[in-house]
């Protein structure tokens, strides 16, 4: 059944998400083993800025800096819209040739790649693709799905998979059941086509690094958790004659503060909302100042031109932040791009951005207590507890979810507002290198523990990809 003709190596890459050699000892002892395998090395990525998944992401596979593909973050603000977008899917928003579309072109026009759940995945030049999409009914009712390329993947993979278990790939029940289908579906994509290129995205390490921090004995579990799906799946592609290599985007730090910019801003009188039904709905087209936060980055955008310095010096007096980059300092900073705010603030390791804007929780709007990642202004941990203050929480989801298989309309809201919940973040720079993202293979040409940063990851792809075996 396979459709590859190329002569060239097969390879697999594995995004195991958060991993950092901090991680890598008894509780996963197939990593462990992988990395001291005499022919492999551990090279520490040094991050681009933002540390951020969508960014990242680009970056590895086009070997350019976020203001030349444009993936400033996970999410921005669409000037022309007066509108936030975010976790958006296009293909066609990262500019730049793609890995596999190098090598096509310049060593083996047959080279063939599957894209399995790395972000931007849709409408890629990637021949295999698969992605989480959920299907929005007409009456607010949310269907869990994918979406693939070929089309009629979709219902193939899931005859042989079941459904994607979608609860687990992010929200309150987060956990290792995405990641394992997430690796049977790549084990589907090799054993059907045999892709020269599996990219492969595992994402359950993310979860509790986030919750619980990445110092937590609680931790031990997932990890041995991803180390078993990691062995699993290299197992089995190192059977078929795939060769493997591990990396991850960012590393996560604990944080203990959660930064308020908009209520700062708010307080300032610069930004503006509307009355939904007793809720406040930020009208970002009105706003003199705000910010679009993604976890340790914030992009701020400027409707008043006037206030500028004013902002600059808001944000300066700001505990847990570290940097306000102007306009001029975005070339130096890789982020010179029109999607980028007009200041660039960032906070310490210790330290994140929250979304929030409204001062009174009751006038919260009501997506802030769900997991609403597409309508909130920015990014949301907290999307990943249940709220403590719930009595019987499992009891309240039976309810809803019943109510909802009734027909019956019904808000999921379970979230709390409390952003003091989250102990781990990323998107800045951290400040040991035991914290930075790894890239694990066979590297001869490098020492092993060697430095490299995250746009040099893209030479070094294509040199593995394309090397003799």
């Amino acid at each position: 059944m396979s459709k590859n003709a190329s002569k060239l190596p097969r390879t697999a890459i594995l995004n195991v998400v958060g991993l950092t050699l901090r991680h890598i000892g008894p509780e996963t002892p197939f990593i462990r083993d992988f990395l001291h395998r005499e022919e492999n090395r551990l090279l520490n990525i040094r991050p681009t800025l933002p540390a951020v998944t969508s960014s990242i992401q680009a970056t590895y596979l086009t070997g350019k800096l976020p203001g030349d593909h444009g993936i400033v973050a996970n999410m921005w603000y669409d000037r022309e819209y007066a509108e936030h977008r975010c976790w958006k899917q296009s293909n066609h928003l990262v500019k730049g040739r793609k890995l596999w579309e190098h090598i096509r072109e310049e060593y083996d026009s047959t080279y063939t790649c599957a894209k399995v759940f790395w972000w931007n995945n849709m409408y890629s030049t990637a021949d295999y693709q698969i992605t989480p999409r959920p299907i929005y009914c007409a009456d607010g009712k949310k269907v869990f799905d994918v979406q693939t390329w070929p089309m009629d993947l979709r219902h193939r993979i899931k005859r042989k998979l079941g459904k994607f278990p979608f609860p687990a790939f992010w929200g309150p029940a987060a956990g290792i059941d995405s990641s394992k289908w997430i690796a049977e579906s790549a084990k589907w994509f090799e054993d059907k086509f045999s892709p020269n290129l599996n990219l492969v995205y595992l994402p359950h390490l993310d979860y509790n690094l986030q919750r619980v921090g990445p110092d937590s004995p609680d931790l031990v579990e997932d990890l041995y958790a991803i180390d078993k799906v990691v062995k699993d799946l290299v197992t089995h592609l190192e059977k078929r004659g795939v060769r493997v290599l591990l990396i991850s985007e960012y590393g996560i730090t604990r944080v203990d503060r959660p930064i308020h910019l908009n209520r700062v801003f708010r307080k300032e009188g610069w930004i503006s909302w509307r009355d939904e039904l007793k809720r406040e709905v930020i009208d970002l087209g009105n706003c003199k100042a705000f910010a679009i936060p993604d976890h340790q980055l914030a992009h701020i955008y400027i409707n008043d031109p006037s206030i500028t310095e004013e902002v600059i010096a808001t944000v300066r007096s700001i505990d847990g932040v570290t940097d306000v980059f102007r306009p001029s300092d975005k070339p130096e900073l890789g982020l010179d791009h029109e999607r980028s705010g007009d200041l660039v603030a960032v906070s310490d390791q210790s330290s994140w951005f929250t979304y929030y804007y409204w001062e009174k929780d009751k006038r919260a709007p009501d997506y802030a207590r769900c997991v609403d990642i597409h309508r909130k202004p920015g990014y949301d941990p907290v999307e990943l507890f249940i709220d403590p203050k719930i009595k019987l929480p499992k009891l309240k989801v039976a309810g809803k979810l019943t109510k909802k298989a009734l027909g019956f309309r019904m808000l999921m809201d379970l979230i709390p507002l409390d952003a003091g919940l989250v102990k781990g973040s990323h998107g800045c720079i951290p400040e040991d290198d035991n914290d930075f993202p790894v890239l694990i293979g066979d590297f001869p040409d490098l020492e092993r523990g060697e430095k490299i940063t995250a746009l040099e990851v893209y030479d070094h792809l294509l040199e593995y990809c394309t090397r003799a075996e």
